[in-house]
């Protein structure tokens, strides 16, 4: 197919290299910035409904409908994030990861201009789904781009910092929604639905500034532009040694794989030599681990469970939900110490571990509440200090692993539909959990905890049995990881190939210059 009708897409024109103006830390940390602001807006929006969804000021809007109904209208967004995702599967190869993240912010002010001005339920319904595809596709390509472009050795760091920035989110949508509960008009819920289009402009913004992945240009075969970005992200000259060795690496990666196959969606369930299917298993597995241990049934709902489950008047609740997610945002700068330091797989075993402890006692708490049986009040207490517990426990394990780890693992000829399931799955996963969490809670009460606490003590022995350790290695020793004897053997071929080529130059260059050493000699003599 020609080039000019593969990118019909491209909604700007092409600088593989981003801005000419930056380069080395300042182009790096750009594209962060980029990440940053991408999980933020997922963050914000998980804060978002839950903050007014029960206030007067937005049901009177609606004519007060049914709570099942206001579920669906919550819960239909992860219904376009995984729409969203699988979506931009078919086409994200193709248009490449910059403009897949600005295609989905695009999707998304549309789908927040649509919610904010809604005077009808079917209005916001439709403006829920059409941002959830657009955060579907912003959320299945950041993590990409972040993993491609960041350095081996503090990969997970960077990852790490959006996890806060995301709990950032989360912080900022509470709060805003607090404060403009005492404002008797429906600003209270426009105004923090429309806020969300700020974050979506700087994304545009940043979409122009940052460097499209030097291993996606590779693997579409645009090498001098791959090892631009590289020389651009490095500060150096195009033809520097380091430089060179990083761009022979992908090179070989891309070699490596492609005689495993296309790159196409049947190569998942092949018996490869890299094992692709069990890769892609096991990134869906971290982000279904990640929402069905009860992280979101919290998030969405922390004023319900507080007003419900322990019993705090409206106030306390929205005021303790605030709290909470505040000591979530300061929990998540804990990893940012340990992620690179002891890796991923401690991270997501301590962390459900704790998380799977805590919904145990949290159930027994519950029941005490629920039941009066005396210790009430002491039982409340002691459940909501188990929500902090909790949140602090995933935002150091499942939270900062669990968007690092999948980018990491999948290979390159894979990795966009490979993301793009596994986010699928996380959205899925998450609405699963906030379809059923008021229903749960409602009827069966303090069994609900039980649920969440059984789904974390099955996960321990399958991560601690499946899941391979990939701290401090680049993306390429990743595959060698997974690398059965024969594609090892294929790549120690390469490798010596390689190295025969470059003894060969050696020698090529020496005679070359013995020659020209000998005439210069006969020259001057």
């Amino acid at each position: 197919m020609d080039r000019e009708r593969i990118f019909l897409l491209r909604l700007y024109s092409d600088h593989p290299s981003g801005s000419k103006r930056i380069r080395g830390s300042w182009l790096l940390y750009a594209t962060i910035l980029l990440s940053c602001f991408g999980f933020s807006l997922v963050g914000y929006d998980n804060g978002l409904m839950g903050g007014f969804i029960n206030g007067r000021q937005f049901n009177s809007v609606f004519n007060y409908p049914r709570p099942s109904l206001l579920g669906t209208v919550v819960a239909i967004y992860e219904v376009g994030g995984c729409v969203g995702a699988v979506g931009i599967s078919f086409i994200g190869d193709c248009i490449g990861r910059r403009q897949s993240i600005a295609l989905g912010a695009i999707v998304m002010i549309i789908g927040a201009i649509l919610q904010a001005s809604a005077y009808q339920l079917v209005q916001m319904f439709v403006g829920r789904i059409i941002s959830g595809v657009g955060i579907g596709i912003i959320n299945s390509t950041v993590p990409i781009l972040q993993a491609e472009v960041s350095p081996k050795a503090t990969r997970g760091l960077y990852v790490a910092m959006y996890c806060s920035t995301l709990n950032l989110g989360i912080v900022t949508a509470y709060w805003l929604n607090f404060g403009l509960s005492y404002v008797d008009s429906e600003i209270a819920w426009r105004f923090p639905t429309a806020f969300q289009i700020v974050y979506l402009l700087a994304i545009l913004w940043l979409t122009v500034m940052v460097p499209e992945s030097p291993r996606w240009l590779t693997a579409h075969d645009m090498h001098d532009d791959a090892v631009s970005v590289l020389a651009a992200l490095t500060n150096r000259e195009v033809d520097d040694p380091d430089v060179v060795q990083q761009y022979e690496e992908i090179v070989e990666t891309v070699i490596m794989e492609s005689a495993e196959g296309s790159g196409s969606w049947s190569d998942f369930y092949k018996s490869d030599g890299l094992q692709s299917c069990r890769r892609l298993w096991t990134a869906i597995a971290v982000q279904v681990f990640q929402q069905l241990g009860g992280i979101n049934a919290i998030i969405y709902y922390a004023t319900t469970l507080f007003q419900q489950s322990i019993g705090f008047s409206p106030k306390m609740a929205g005021l303790m939900s605030g709290f909470l997610q505040t000591w979530m945002f300061i929990a998540s700068f804990i990893p940012w110490f340990l992620i690179d330091r002891f890796g991923r797989k401690p991270l997501i075993l301590g962390g459900i571990l704790v998380e799977g402890a805590v919904m145990a006692v949290q159930t027994a708490l519950i029941y005490q509440i629920q039941h009066r049986t005396g210790i009430e009040h002491s039982a409340a207490i002691g459940a909501a200090v188990m929500l902090f517990v909790f949140e602090g426990a995933f935002t150091v394990g499942m939270q900062s692993t669990g968007w690092v780890y999948p980018s990491e693992i999948l290979p390159l000829r894979l990795r966009a539909k490979g993301s793009a399931i596994s986010t699928a799955a996380n959205w899925i996963s998450n609405f699963i959990v906030v379809e059923i969490t008021p229903p749960a809670i409602e009827n069966i009460g303090y069994r609900t905890y039980i649920i969440f606490a059984i789904f974390n003590v099955c996960f321990l022995p399958i991560v601690w049995f499946w899941f391979k350790e990939t701290k401090g290695l680049s993306l390429e020793d990743i595959d060698l990881l997974f690398a059965d004897e024969q594609a090892l053997e294929m790549y120690r071929v390469m490798v010596d190939h390689e190295l025969s080529d470059q003894e060969e130059q050696n020698k090529d260059d020496e005679v070359e210059y013995v020659e020209q050493a000998s005439s210069s000699s006969r020259a001057v003599f």
